[in-house]
């Protein structure tokens, strides 16, 4: 291991236990398969409670206690520790942190007890050896790629994914030299083909933004192995909640924490998580030599925030798919995304639960979306996802704006579709919103 990591493999090595054993309950997760629920048609709502139920309590623990580590105060609540430096006792203790031989804090940038805490209940959640910390979802997703890329490498990736994302890659990357292959369809079959003898990473978005689009991810890791390439998979959408990719293979999975781990929209921040020695490098990238930090009392909100993830993902899952079936029944909706329906198959391929964005294309396009959004009143309109307080968004010309017009379309991100981030609201509350949001949109 070179030297220069050897800071960063400090904060591993505090919370290398903690994370152990967390993983080990984490795994006692039922798997959908074993319940005998194949997919999402008549009535079973009552079965997918009962998951929900299950998935929820396979996690509650972890999201409580992971990262609590006690501390010299025995505060309960993690401290806030908003030093830039650290004090040694001496030379030789400096020149040893430097090495690597001991645990001690250094600078900031390289390590913190409070964003310590916050990237060792991730790993939990997680199921990885390591995480690491970003100052944002994107400094997340340019990190992993630039920790594996450089100039000439060539990167696999859906068309249907975050627009930002999709902008890196195709406008910022190419400027370094690294170049972007984009499928229409993310079968691993497509990204073999698209792949080349430069290929670096497969990057995968499952369920895509916003689409929902439900990946194989098991088959694309073995075809980014045949291919020696690695694969990058951002699980914003699904939340470890709903989906644990490392468990299938994935090299490296990027979280927004802005999302729905942080879960209240008051704090900005990324994650990657993974093995030791891969989140070590991207921790070398990312944080230390582009300086994408997190800060800690962003990391003390986000970490309070994930106390209550599985209980937040629990309710906001069940709404979505009760929206889901009520939406399909419209008279106004041409279609409805959500992997909760029958030909998505989202449980046949690993997800624990269905999740809680869904998407719809309103009948009448542009206008009659925009007439839509103005009648909500429960809803709010509002970019991002995963708060506490429901949000619609009119992807075209908002989240995937930045996105060619022709690349829109191939993607079947259409002016009529609508992003909805489902909350905390009653479902009651909710489906008589939308319902009444609709009501004109047929005469």
């Amino acid at each position: 291991m070179p030297a220069l990591w050897a800071p960063h493999l400090q904060a591993l090595r505090r919370h290398a236990a903690l994370i152990d054993l967390v993983r080990r309950v984490a795994r006692l997760a039922l798997d959908p398969q074993h319940l005998g629920f194949a997919g999402y048609h008549g009535d079973v709502l009552e079965s997918y409670e009962a998951m929900l139920d299950a998935r929820c309590d396979a996690l509650a623990s972890i999201c409580v206690h992971a990262g609590e580590e006690t501390n010299e105060w025995r505060a309960l609540a993690t401290p806030i520790v908003l030093a830039s430096a650290f004090s040694f006792d001496d030379g030789g203790h400096a020149a040893a942190a430097f090495r690597g031989d001991n645990d001690a804090y250094i600078y900031g940038r390289w390590g913190n007890p409070t964003v310590e805490a916050l990237e060792a209940k991730v790993a939990a959640l997680e199921n990885a050896q390591a995480a690491c910390a970003t100052a944002s979802g994107m400094a997340a997703v340019s990190g992993a790629l630039l920790s594996i890329c450089e100039a000439g490498s060539h990167i696999v990736a859906p068309r249907s994914m975050y627009g930002e994302s999709a902008r890196l890659l195709r406008e910022r990357l190419p400027k370094l030299g690294i170049e972007t292959t984009f499928i229409d369809e993310p079968s691993p079959e497509s990204y073999a083909k698209a792949a080349t003898a430069k290929t670096r990473v497969f990057y995968i978005e499952s369920p895509s933004n916003p689409m929902l689009a439900v990946a194989d991810v098991t088959g694309i890791v073995a075809a980014a192995r045949a291919h020696k390439a690695l694969t990058v998979a951002d699980n914003t959408f699904a939340t470890p909640f709903c989906q644990t990719p490392l468990d299938r293979g994935v090299d490296l999975v990027i979280h927004s924490m802005t999302k729905a781990l942080g879960g209240h929209g008051d704090a900005i921040g990324g994650v990657m998580a993974g093995s030791e020695e891969r989140v070590a490098v991207a921790r070398d990238t990312v944080v230390k030599g582009f300086g994408g930090v997190m800060a800690p009392l962003t990391a003390y909100l986000v970490a309070r925030g994930m106390v209550t993830f599985a209980l937040r993902q629990r309710r906001a899952c069940s709404t979505a798919a009760k929206l889901a079936r009520a939406l399909v029944a419209h008279p106004s909706v041409a279609k409805v995304h959500h992997p909760s329906l029958l030909e998505s198959a989202g449980l046949g391929r690993g997800l624990h639960a269905y999740g809680s964005i869904l998407s719809f294309e309103v009948r009448g396009g542009r206008d009659a979306a925009r007439r839509v959004l103005e009648r909500v009143r429960v809803i709010t309109h509002a970019v991002s996802l995963g708060d506490a307080r429901s949000l619609i968004t009119h992807p075209a010309t908002t989240t995937h704006a930045s996105m060619p017009a022709d690349a829109r379309a191939r993607a079947n991100i259409t002016g009529g579709l609508l992003r909805l981030s489902v909350g905390l609201e009653s479902s009651v509350d909710l489906e008589r919103d939308l319902l009444n949001a609709l009501a004109h949109e047929g005469d």
